[in-house]
């Protein structure tokens, strides 16, 4: 995922530097459930109504996550009437600091049953809506998942893919079982354990399926900043953009710019709810859009300390939408 760069003056401090963010609006968040080693690789996580969809009203709303504070997804009241099925949060795989492959997650909309859609989309029968986004899945058929004593049962009726594909590392075959764990139990709006049943008890991208798969811890799996609206390509208009997402930033603290042509022409502080636990936390911040149409990027990112002197800088997200 390639993010625009743009120059940044010094901040010593993030509190101070973003002295001016708006504050979190939003009240819940979700927390998702612990890790185990067969399906842990990297972690974020959120509070328990986290995977609600942003804007829309309430008796739309849709399957929340586990780990991720309450949002809906980016539609107008006439939009969200007008749409058809269910939207529901999908977990997929994109570049973190240093390029380390991370978590995302997006709102789609899906006709049908909404668990066994959603395992469809993450097993690669469908695409991100984020082109900076993709699943690690080579494309496993999934026959159907449910609700079972306890677990989320995934059923796998072909024999492929019993070892990893080539060009999985055993890394990645652990985060891709992290993108069905989480949007499963986004959708089902619990923190249940996910079993893949397969013929036999057979592994999958080598992994044992014997027992349950369960979330990983939040700050090892999922990217630390995660723009819930607006969404890739929608359309606004008006004097501000309202920017709603969940981070976990030092300090609870980070900026959030709007980017035309490559060239920053907004910059805010946003204040997210804390950042001192294994989740992400929710934040709301206003971009202005004076002067600024057609196409623009929204890019929100974690407070980096140093400046770019150490580590691998910050978590970046981003959305392209287009401003009338």
């Amino acid at each position: 995922m390639t993010f625009p760069t743009t120059p940044r003056p010094a901040r010593p401090h993030a509190v101070r530097r973003w002295a001016g963010a708006a504050a979190v609006v939003v009240a819940s968040s979700l927390a998702l459930a612990g890790c185990s080693d067969d399906a842990a690789p990297v972690s974020d996580e959120t509070t328990a109504t986290d995977d609600a969809t942003p804007s829309e009203s309430p008796s739309e709303s849709p399957a929340e996550t586990p780990s991720e504070p309450a949002e809906s997804p980016s539609e107008s009241p006439s939009e969200s009437a007008a749409a058809s099925g269910t939207a529901i949060p999908v977990y997929f795989a994109g570049d973190g600091p240093g390029g380390r492959t991370v978590l995302f997650r997006e709102f789609q909309r899906v006709e049908g049953d909404p668990l066994t859609e959603a395992a469809r989309l993450v097993a690669g029968g469908g695409q991100p809506t984020d082109p900076d986004y993709r699943t690690l899945w080579p494309g496993v058929e999934i026959a159907s998942v449910q609700a079972t004593d306890g677990v989320l049962l995934v059923e796998v009726p072909s024999d492929g893919f019993t070892d990893r594909p080539d060009g999985m590392s055993r890394r990645d075959a652990r985060l891709a079982l992290q993108q069905l764990v989480r949007t499963l139990q986004g959708v089902q709006q619990e923190r249940v354990p996910v079993q893949v049943q397969r013929e036999g008890g057979a592994p999958l991208f080598g992994l044992p399926t014997d027992t349950p798969f369960e979330a990983a811890p939040v700050l090892r799996t999922l990217n630390l900043v995660n723009i819930t609206s607006p969404a890739e390509g929608d359309t606004v208009s008006g004097d501000t953009v309202t920017v709603t997402g969940v981070a976990n930033s030092f300090e609870a603290s980070g900026p959030c710019r709007l980017l035309e042509d490559g060239e920053e022409v907004a910059l805010e502080g946003y204040q997210s709810e804390g950042w001192m636990e294994d989740r992400l936390f929710p934040f709301e911040v206003d971009l202005p859009l004076d002067g600024v149409s057609g196409e623009v990027v929204v890019q929100c990112e974690t407070d980096d300390p140093s400046g770019g002197a150490e580590g691998n800088g910050p978590a970046v997200d981003t959305k392209t939408i287009t401003v009338q």
